[in-house]
C-alpha cells in the first residue's frame, strides 16, 4: 500500500514526518509523492495559531472528499492540544497525538483488522523521556534535520505549545552522533540542529548546546552545522563563547523576538527585556564573523498601543535584522492572553503587519545590495524556473547564479548585483 504524508509547520515536525516515513517503510509501505497513487494520507498538524488549525481541517476533509476510499491519518500538534477537536474532524480514520505518532503502524494494522475509527491521544507528562527512533535520510533535501531537543517550560501567555510538546527533553549525545554518522554516509554535509525550544537543551543535565554542536562536528564528514530557532534567555554569554569556538557552525541565528517593547514583553511572559536582547545580538555578531541575525515579531498583542508597536518597529531597525518573519497574534483557547483586555481588531494588525514588512524589506535590500563584490560559498540547492541555480552561504544570505552546478555542493560565487530577495552573481 502507498502513503502520501503531508507536513503543516516546523522543522521539528519536518523530521517526524521523515521519522514516520522511514517507519512505514521499514514495515512494507511504499511511500509517494503523487496523492492519486496514495492508499492512505498522513497530515502532521501544527496548531501555533488558529489559522494552523483551520489548515489541518482544510486538508483532512480535502484528502478525505478527494480520496473516499483511502485511510485518513491526523497526528501532530493540533490533536495533541485540542483532543476534543481532532475526535469531531470525522473525515480522520486516524487520529494520533504527536506523543503517539510511533505508534503509526501499528495503527494503521488495528485499522485495517476492525475498520473502527482508531484514536490514541495520550497527554504529554512531566519526567518522559526524549523519543526518537531515528532517520537515516531526509528525502529530497540538500540539508538534513536533526531533531535534538523536544517540549518547552517557558508558557508564553499567547502560546500553546508546553501543551502541545510538553516539556524541556533533551536527546543524548551518542544518540545524536550515531544518527548523523547515517545521515553523512547518505551524502548530507549540513545538518541543521531544531528542538521545540533548542537554546534549553540539555536542561536538567550536564550538557549544554555547545556540547551536541560539537558532538556532530566531530563527524569529519559535516561541512556545516546549522541552528533552528532559538529563544534568547537560555544563551549566555558563556554559552555564545563555547559555540563560537566551532568552526563548522554556521554565524546565522534566528532568535525569537516578538516584541521590542518591554511592557508587551512582559506581558507575554517573555523572560528578558529588549536591552538584554540587544546585549546578545552585540555578543553574537562580536563572536562570530559576519553573523547574520533573523527573528519573530507578533503585532496586535492584546493591550499594545500604537506606541508599543513604534517602539518595537524601531527596536528592529536598530538591530537590523537581516530577515523578520511577521505575523498578526493569534487567540489560542487555553492560553492566558486569550483572555485579556484590549484586544486588537484585525485591521490595525494588518496594518501593523504592513508598517513592520515595510520596515524589513528595507533593511533586507540594503544588507543583500551590500553584498555586491564578495566571493561568496553557496550550498547549492536547486534549480528555479528561470533555469538559475540557487543555494545559501553559511550565514544564510540566498544567492542564484546561471552557471552549471551540481546539487548539494557547495559553489564559490561572486556576487555582481541583487533584488527584494536574492544576491546574483557569477559561479568562480
Amino acid at each position: 500500500m502507498k502513503i502520501f504524508f503531508h507536513t503543516l509547520g516546523c522543522k521539528v515536525n519536518q523530521y517526524e514526518t521523515q521519522e514516520m516515513r522511514e517507519d512505514a517503510e521499514r514495515n512494507g509501505y511504499a511511500v509517494t509523492e503523487n496523492e492519486d497513487e496514495a492508499d492512505i494520507f498522513v497530515i502532521n498538524s501544527c496548531t501555533v495559531t488558529g489559522e494552523s488549525d483551520r489548515k489541518t481541517r482544510q486538508c483532512v476533509r480535502h484528502f478525505k472528499s478527494a480520496h473516499p476510499e483511502s485511510v485518513t491519518v491526523l497526528t501532530g500538534c493540533m490533536p495533541q492540544s485540542f483532543p476534543e477537536m481532532a475526535e469531531k474532524l470525522s473525515e480522520a480514520d486516524i487520529v494520533l497525538g504527536n506523543r503517539n505518532n510511533k505508534l503509526l503502524v501499528s495503527a494503521l494494522r488495528e485499522y485495517f483488522v476492525s475498520h473502527n475509527r482508531t484514536l490514541h491521544l495520550n497527554q504529554h507528562e512531566k519526567g518522559e523521556d526524549f523519543y526518537s527512533s531515528g532517520i537515516t535520510n531526509f528525502e529530497e533535501r540538500t540539508r538534513a534535520i536533526v531533531k535534538i531537543e523536544d517540549g518547552c517550560d517557558r508558557f508564553c501567555s499567547y502560546c500553546i505549545i508546553p501543551k502541545a510538546r510538553g516539556r524541556v527533553r533533551s536527546r543524548d549525545i551518542e544518540s545524536i552522533k550515531k544518527e548523523v554518522m547515517y545521515l553523512t554516509e547518505n551524502g548530507y554535509s549540513e545538518i541543521v540542529l531544531v528542538g521545540i525550544n533548542l537554546s534549553a537543551y540539555g536542561k536538567g543535565t550536564e550538557f549544554t548546546l555547545a556540547d551536541a554542536i560539537f558532538a556532530v562536528a566531530e563527524n569529519k564528514n559535516v561541512k556545516r552545522i546549522r541552528l533552528g530557532s532559538l529563544e534568547p534567555d537560555h544563551l549566555t554569554d558563556d554559552l555564545i563563547e563555547k559555540m563560537s569556538k566551532c568552526e563548522k557552525l554556521c554565524p546565522q541565528f534566528h532568535i525569537s523576538l516578538q516584541s521590542g517593547c518591554d511592557k508587551i514583553l512582559k506581558k507575554m511572559n517573555r523572560h528578558y527585556t529588549a536591552a538584554e536582547y540587544e546585549h546578545l545580538c552585540s555578543v553574537l555578531r562580536e563572536k562570530f564573523d559576519g553573523a547574520t541575525l533573523t527573528t519573530d515579531i507578533m503585532v496586535g498583542f492584546p493591550g499594545e498601543s500604537d506606541e508599543d508597536f513604534e517602539e518595537t518597529r524601531k527596536f528592529a531597525e536598530k538591530i537590523g535584522f537581516e530577515k523578520i518573519h511577521i505575523f498578526p497574534y493569534s487567540r489560542r483557547s487555553g492560553t492566558v492572553a486569550d483572555k485579556m483586555d484590549g484586544q486588537i481588531s484585525k485591521a490595525v494588525k494588518a496594518e501593523r503587519v504592513k508598517l513592520l514588512s515595510e520596515t524589513a524589506e528595507k533593511i533586507r535590500e540594503t544588507f543583500l545590495s551590500e553584498q555586491k563584490g564578495k566571493i561568496l560559498s553557496v550550498l547549492v540547492e536547486g534549480k528555479q524556473k528561470d533555469e538559475c541555480f540557487f543555494g545559501y552561504t553559511a550565514n544564510y544570505i540566498p544567492v542564484k547564479f546561471d552557471s552549471e552546478a551540481e546539487i548539494g555542493s557547495i559553489a564559490d560565487i561572486k556576487i555582481t548585483s541583487s533584488d527584494k530577495d536574492f544576491c546574483i552573481g557569477t559561479k568562480i
